[in-house]
């Protein structure tokens, strides 16, 4: 540790050298690393081998666009396997990887992307939600004429097998389609960076003003995650981690991480009460998952839908359920354990944006107690405040600040 006393100045192990992306991808066979499910029923499948052979193509082509370290990569993008691909591609050469929901619209886009200057932009042509086509191209005609910064636009199709790049008005001079850019069988390599070298940019909410820029370190969140991971929530090889979320939401990333440990990941794009509240948990038995992520909010709307999932489905394999977003109030943990499952970890874990990761959540070894949060992450120093800096205990409602 270089300058432990200096806050901000503090480095931690500054002559380490690692690439993240080179953890994310160190399985290297026909385990699946990914499967991809969205409300109109489409299933996708790709190995570790499949996805580091596409990582690597992907790279090839943000190289051959002049993408090299220090470098900003945007993905404008619904929860796609691409996205990930796309990410994993920018954070192997040492670019630095941000990403946006296309719910945000145009302005909110802006407000982002247009602060961090992204050398090369990914973009699907469209989504689905709630049942509902949405076009992505034709934002993306009004956003990148006012990045100029962006000097190729990469367009996934998702809505159509063959986007017409011309819709991107101006802007169709600087796109390729996803299939023709990269160069296939290319190597994969990873770019030998420092242990606090730019790897994510995430975005304040926004709410006093222009969202600010929050910039992660990759030694820091690589660690922060597999300890989240393998020691708080015990994901192992062979585990199904799913977590609902979109590409602009720090859980997205959190989720990305879990490729470390050998587990599958289980993407979802849509609504999570389109057709029905039960469309997530027919996704939970059909992939037999063992890790479900949510927010608190969708627990208390699942309640009042009065749908109960341990009625309708086999969720046998089911042995984590995560909740975040908001605190989980006691009478969620109650319809936890009545409505989806009587036998399963139930893990409040609360984190933030600024962190990429928990303050507190789960352990698997200690008892889980209604309305309480289990413990504070290994190595977190945290604890809650008054006013006038004493350390509070006491009952709910007792006024205080995270510290």
């Amino acid at each position: 540790l270089e300058n432990p006393h200096r806050m901000p100045g503090a480095r931690f192990f500054p002559d380490a050298r690692l690439n993240f992306a080179q953890n994310l991808l160190r399985h290297d066979d026909d385990h699946a690393a990914i499967v991809f499910v969205n409300e109109r029923g489409t299933r996708r499948q790709i190995s570790h081998r499949e996805l580091r052979r596409e990582v690597a193509r992907v790279a090839a082509g943000l190289e051959a666009a002049g993408v090299g370290e220090g470098d900003r990569v945007a993905g404008f993008l619904p929860n796609l396997p691409e996205t990930a691909i796309a990410m994993l591609a920018a954070t192997s050469l040492g670019a630095t990887w941000s990403s946006c929901s296309p719910d945000f619209g145009v302005h909110g886009v802006l407000d982002r992307f247009g602060q961090i200057a992204p050398k090369v932009l990914f973009t699907a042509d469209g989504y689905f939600y709630a049942g509902k086509t949405l076009d992505s191209l034709a934002q993306m005609a009004e956003v990148a004429p006012q990045l100029p910064s962006v000097e190729r636009i990469v367009v996934i199709p998702y809505v159509e097998s063959e986007p017409r790049l011309e819709r991107l008005g101006a802007a169709a001079a600087r796109a390729r389609h996803w299939s023709a850019f990269g160069e296939r069988n290319a190597p994969l390599r990873f770019a030998a960076m420092p242990f606090n070298h730019p790897l994510y940019v995430l975005y304040s909410s926004g709410t006093t003003g222009v969202p600010k820029c929050i910039v992660h370190g990759a030694g820091g969140t690589l660690l922060q995650h597999q300890k989240e991971h393998l020691l708080h929530t015990d994901i192992r090889r062979g585990d199904r981690v799913f977590y609902f979320t979109t590409c602009g939401w720090m859980m997205w990333n959190w989720l990305m991480s879990a490729l470390a440990t050998g587990a599958t990941l289980v993407l979802y794009d849509g609504s999570p009460f389109h057709p029905d509240p039960g469309v997530l948990w027919r996704l939970a038995q059909q992939e037999r998952l063992t890790v479900f992520g949510t927010s608190a909010k969708y627990l208390s709307a699942l309640d009042k839908s009065g749908y109960v999932p341990a009625d309708t489905v086999d969720l046998s394999a089911l042995e984590t359920l995560l909740s975040t977003g908001s605190p989980l109030l006691p009478e969620g943990f109650d319809f936890v354990y009545r409505a989806i499952k009587p036998d399963l970890h139930l893990a409040s874990i609360s984190g933030g944006t600024d962190i990429v990761s928990c303050f507190a959540l789960g352990c698997p070894t200690l008892p889980v107690h209604r309305g309480e949060i289990q413990c504070r992450g290994l190595g977190m120093a945290v604890d809650i405040f008054d006013d006038d800096g004493k350390r509070l205990r006491g009952e709910r409602g007792e006024r205080g600040e995270l510290v």
